[in-house]
């Protein structure tokens, strides 16, 4: 352990050494949740992500939300793009990310799935012809879908570690609903978090449908 700048080791109540647990519990906790997606078959993350889009589109708040902030999944995350497509066919103007390169998170409208382009870390998001919305625009939304790979009763989330959407949910109103979408067997009774994580209100898992959090 190296020392401090005054010479001394860091004590149990050290902050740089909380700071270093809590990141290696996440580490820890993100490796095992990606390799169990991983593990599941196409067929399994459909199924998983009909059963989310069929509970969220359910869900009294999504249809009263005029404007909905969410995100086109990517790799293993649970499948969003049914549900996108039925909230814009439906006449929900929808939002979706588009990564700056600080980290933080523009906004642009979703047009379809044919408006789509390949973005940085293989990501999905509205192409060039859709107009930025900048970062403020998630505090317009009435309802906020967010990724993340588990979260716990009391709403902590667990994503993948940029930081993205903490910055995002952080602009977000204290009585919008916030939602997490998960796989079952994602909420779990503790997750791992600190100051700057932003809790979220609500999840969704395909078998459980919608979760209200603490």
């Amino acid at each position: 352990m190296l020392p401090g700048a005054d010479g001394a080791k860091p004590g149990p109540g050290d902050p740089a050494l909380a700071a270093d647990r809590l990141a290696a519990a996440k580490a820890e906790l993100r490796r095992r949740l990606v390799a169990g997606r991983r593990a599941m078959t196409e067929a399994d993350r459909a199924a998983a992500g009909r059963r989310l889009r069929d509970a969220v589109l359910g869900l009294p708040e999504i249809q009263m939300a005029g404007t909905i902030a969410a995100y086109c999944s990517v790799g293993s995350e649970p499948d969003t793009r049914g549900l996108l497509f039925a909230l814009w066919k439906r006449g929900s103007y929808v939002l979706l990310p588009v990564l700056l390169p600080d980290g933080d998170l523009d906004w642009a409208s979703y047009e379809g799935p044919d408006s789509l382009t390949a973005g940085p870390r293989g990501l999905l998001e509205p192409g060039p012809a859709e107009p930025r919305r900048g970062p403020g625009a998630i505090a317009r939304a009435d309802l906020v879908l967010v990724p993340a790979l588990a979260a716990d009763r009391r709403g902590n989330r667990l994503g993948k570690g940029g930081g993205s959407y903490d910055r995002a949910l952080a602009r977000v109103g204290g009585l919008v609903p916030t939602v997490a979408l998960l796989f079952d067997g994602e909420l779990l009774d503790e997750v791992p978090a600190g100051p700057h994580d932003v809790r979220v209100r609500l999840a969704a898992q395909p078998q459980e449908g919608i979760i209200r959090l603490a």
